[in-house]
Protein backbone atom coordinates (compact mmCIF):
# COMPACT_ATOMS: atom_id res chain seq x y z
CA UNK A 1 0.00 0.00 0.00
CA UNK A 2 1.50 3.40 -0.85
CA UNK A 3 2.72 5.73 1.96
CA UNK A 4 2.32 9.35 2.02
CA UNK A 5 4.54 11.60 3.71
CA UNK A 6 2.33 13.12 6.91
CA UNK A 7 3.97 16.52 5.40
CA UNK A 8 1.92 16.33 2.25
CA UNK A 9 -1.37 15.67 4.07
CA UNK A 10 -0.94 18.47 6.97
CA UNK A 11 0.99 21.25 4.49
CA UNK A 12 -1.21 23.91 6.57
CA UNK A 13 0.61 22.63 10.14
CA UNK A 14 4.17 24.04 8.22
CA UNK A 15 2.63 27.20 7.65
CA UNK A 16 1.34 26.91 11.47
CA UNK A 17 5.00 26.58 12.44
CA UNK A 18 5.90 29.57 10.44
CA UNK A 19 3.62 31.66 12.14
CA UNK A 20 4.26 30.46 15.51
CA UNK A 21 8.19 30.12 15.49
CA UNK A 22 9.03 33.97 16.28
CA UNK A 23 6.76 33.22 19.68
CA UNK A 24 8.36 30.18 20.54
CA UNK A 25 11.66 31.50 19.72
CA UNK A 26 11.64 34.45 22.49
CA UNK A 27 10.70 31.19 25.03
CA UNK A 28 14.12 28.91 23.38
CA UNK A 29 16.06 29.74 26.72
CA UNK A 30 13.58 28.76 29.20
CA UNK A 31 13.09 25.97 27.37
CA UNK A 32 16.47 24.54 26.86
CA UNK A 33 16.75 24.96 30.64
CA UNK A 34 13.78 22.65 31.00
CA UNK A 35 14.51 19.82 28.35
CA UNK A 36 17.97 19.80 30.33
CA UNK A 37 16.68 19.37 33.32
CA UNK A 38 14.16 16.47 32.06
CA UNK A 39 16.98 14.89 30.35
CA UNK A 40 18.72 14.89 33.73
CA UNK A 41 15.98 12.97 34.90
CA UNK A 42 16.36 10.30 32.14
CA UNK A 43 17.79 6.67 32.22
CA UNK A 44 21.93 7.28 31.96
CA UNK A 45 22.68 3.97 29.43
CA UNK A 46 26.09 3.79 30.95
CA UNK A 47 24.62 2.79 34.45
CA UNK A 48 24.04 -1.14 35.04
CA UNK A 49 20.27 -0.88 36.19
CA UNK A 50 20.03 0.94 32.04
CA UNK A 51 17.15 -0.98 30.61
CA UNK A 52 19.24 -1.11 26.85
CA UNK A 53 15.91 -3.53 25.90
CA UNK A 54 14.37 0.10 25.59
CA UNK A 55 16.73 2.36 24.37
CA UNK A 56 17.44 2.70 20.76
CA UNK A 57 20.93 3.69 19.38
CA UNK A 58 20.78 5.44 15.97
CA UNK A 59 24.60 6.13 14.71
CA UNK A 60 24.33 8.97 12.65
CA UNK A 61 28.03 10.59 11.01
CA UNK A 62 27.92 13.33 13.43
CA UNK A 63 27.81 11.28 16.49
CA UNK A 64 25.49 8.70 18.40
CA UNK A 65 21.75 9.86 19.07
CA UNK A 66 20.14 7.66 21.92
CA UNK A 67 16.16 7.45 22.19
CA UNK A 68 14.67 5.84 25.38
CA UNK A 69 11.15 4.39 24.09
CA UNK A 70 8.05 4.39 25.74
CA UNK A 71 6.46 0.76 25.45
CA UNK A 72 4.16 1.84 28.55
CA UNK A 73 2.30 4.84 26.31
CA UNK A 74 3.02 3.36 22.76
CA UNK A 75 3.37 -0.53 23.00
CA UNK A 76 2.98 -1.74 19.42
CA UNK A 77 4.99 1.32 17.95
CA UNK A 78 7.65 0.89 20.28
CA UNK A 79 7.63 -2.88 19.34
CA UNK A 80 7.11 -2.21 15.47
CA UNK A 81 10.96 0.03 15.83
CA UNK A 82 12.39 -2.60 17.56
CA UNK A 83 11.16 -5.60 14.89
CA UNK A 84 12.40 -2.99 11.92
CA UNK A 85 15.77 -1.96 13.94
CA UNK A 86 16.42 -5.71 14.17
CA UNK A 87 15.76 -6.48 11.05
CA UNK A 88 18.23 -3.84 10.25
CA UNK A 89 15.92 -2.15 8.28
CA UNK A 90 16.42 1.31 9.28
CA UNK A 91 20.47 1.59 7.90
CA UNK A 92 21.85 3.50 5.65
CA UNK A 93 17.94 5.44 5.35
CA UNK A 94 17.95 8.89 4.97
CA UNK A 95 16.12 11.82 6.87
CA UNK A 96 14.50 13.30 3.65
CA UNK A 97 12.72 15.68 4.95
CA UNK A 98 14.01 17.90 7.41
CA UNK A 99 12.44 21.41 8.74
CA UNK A 100 14.85 23.36 10.27
CA UNK A 101 13.39 24.58 13.47
CA UNK A 102 10.80 22.31 13.35
CA UNK A 103 11.71 18.44 12.63
CA UNK A 104 13.78 15.89 10.97
CA UNK A 105 11.96 12.84 9.46
CA UNK A 106 13.58 9.27 8.07
CA UNK A 107 12.34 5.70 7.87
CA UNK A 108 11.24 5.54 4.20
CA UNK A 109 13.56 3.11 2.20
CA UNK A 110 12.44 5.00 -1.26
CA UNK A 111 13.89 8.00 0.26
CA UNK A 112 10.34 10.18 -1.26
CA UNK A 113 8.27 10.41 1.86
CA UNK A 114 5.97 7.66 0.02
CA UNK A 115 7.57 4.12 1.10
CA UNK A 116 7.30 2.41 3.78
CA UNK A 117 8.39 -1.42 5.23
CA UNK A 118 6.31 -4.85 4.28
CA UNK A 119 4.67 -4.87 7.72
CA UNK A 120 0.83 -4.13 8.05
CA UNK A 121 0.07 -0.45 9.24
CA UNK A 122 0.03 0.06 12.92
CA UNK A 123 -3.01 1.86 14.97
CA UNK A 124 -2.68 4.89 16.24
CA UNK A 125 -1.53 4.95 20.08
CA UNK A 126 -2.04 8.37 20.97
CA UNK A 127 -1.51 9.67 24.06
CA UNK A 128 -1.03 13.28 26.15
CA UNK A 129 3.08 12.58 26.05
CA UNK A 130 3.69 16.20 24.20
CA UNK A 131 5.79 16.61 20.77
CA UNK A 132 8.54 18.88 22.23
CA UNK A 133 12.37 19.56 21.61
CA UNK A 134 13.64 15.79 21.66
CA UNK A 135 9.98 13.51 21.36
CA UNK A 136 10.16 10.62 18.50
CA UNK A 137 6.95 10.12 17.49
CA UNK A 138 5.38 8.59 14.06
CA UNK A 139 4.73 9.65 10.44
CA UNK A 140 1.80 8.33 9.19
CA UNK A 141 -0.86 9.28 6.34
CA UNK A 142 -4.12 10.83 6.37
CA UNK A 143 -6.19 7.55 7.84
CA UNK A 144 -4.69 7.53 11.71
CA UNK A 145 -3.97 3.85 11.76
CA UNK A 146 -1.26 4.43 8.56
CA UNK A 147 2.04 4.33 10.69
CA UNK A 148 4.30 2.11 9.42
CA UNK A 149 7.82 2.78 9.31
CA UNK A 150 7.99 6.28 9.12
CA UNK A 151 9.18 8.69 11.92
CA UNK A 152 10.04 12.31 12.68
CA UNK A 153 12.73 13.79 15.56
CA UNK A 154 10.80 17.12 16.64
CA UNK A 155 13.83 19.79 17.32
CA UNK A 156 11.27 22.93 18.31
CA UNK A 157 8.43 22.12 20.72
CA UNK A 158 5.34 21.31 17.93
CA UNK A 159 2.85 21.03 20.65
CA UNK A 160 -0.56 21.78 17.61
CA UNK A 161 0.44 17.95 17.05
CA UNK A 162 0.02 16.25 20.42
CA UNK A 163 -2.73 13.74 20.19
CA UNK A 164 -2.52 13.43 16.35
CA UNK A 165 0.76 11.55 15.98
CA UNK A 166 2.41 8.87 18.52
CA UNK A 167 4.94 9.72 20.20
CA UNK A 168 6.98 6.35 21.13
CA UNK A 169 9.89 7.91 22.61
CA UNK A 170 12.56 10.71 23.77
CA UNK A 171 15.87 11.58 22.60
CA UNK A 172 17.85 11.19 25.96
CA UNK A 173 21.54 12.39 24.37
CA UNK A 174 22.70 13.27 21.05
CA UNK A 175 20.10 16.05 20.31
CA UNK A 176 23.13 18.10 18.94
CA UNK A 177 23.71 15.57 16.36
CA UNK A 178 20.03 15.53 15.46
CA UNK A 179 20.55 19.08 14.94
CA UNK A 180 23.61 18.87 12.50
CA UNK A 181 21.42 16.94 9.89
CA UNK A 182 21.34 18.28 6.40
CA UNK A 183 17.85 20.59 6.13
CA UNK A 184 15.81 21.08 3.40
CA UNK A 185 16.46 24.15 1.52
CA UNK A 186 12.71 24.41 0.00
CA UNK A 187 9.91 25.30 2.66
CA UNK A 188 8.31 21.39 2.15
CA UNK A 189 11.73 20.62 3.43
CA UNK A 190 12.91 17.67 1.12
CA UNK A 191 16.40 17.71 1.06
CA UNK A 192 18.76 17.78 -2.01
CA UNK A 193 21.81 14.74 -0.97
CA UNK A 194 20.66 14.42 2.88
CA UNK A 195 21.76 12.77 5.34
CA UNK A 196 20.94 9.37 6.47
CA UNK A 197 21.20 6.91 9.57
CA UNK A 198 24.43 4.76 9.25
CA UNK A 199 22.60 2.30 11.85
CA UNK A 200 20.38 1.60 14.14
CA UNK A 201 20.19 -0.90 16.73
CA UNK A 202 18.38 -1.76 20.11
CA UNK A 203 20.69 -1.27 22.72
CA UNK A 204 20.53 -4.70 24.14
CA UNK A 205 21.56 -5.59 20.55
CA UNK A 206 24.32 -3.28 20.21
CA UNK A 207 27.20 -5.56 20.80
CA UNK A 208 25.61 -8.19 18.09
CA UNK A 209 26.88 -8.32 14.41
Amino acid sequence: MKKFSFFTITFLLILFMNKTMAQSSAQSTSQGTAKNNQNSNSPNPTKPNANLENLLYIDLTYGRVIIEMMPNIAPKHVERIKTLARQKFYDGIVFHRVIDGFMAQTGDPTGTGMGGSKLPDIKAEFSDEPHIRGAVSMARASDPNSANSQFFIVTHDSRFLDGQYTVWGRVISGMEFVDKIKKGASRDGKVVGPDGMVKVRVASDANKM
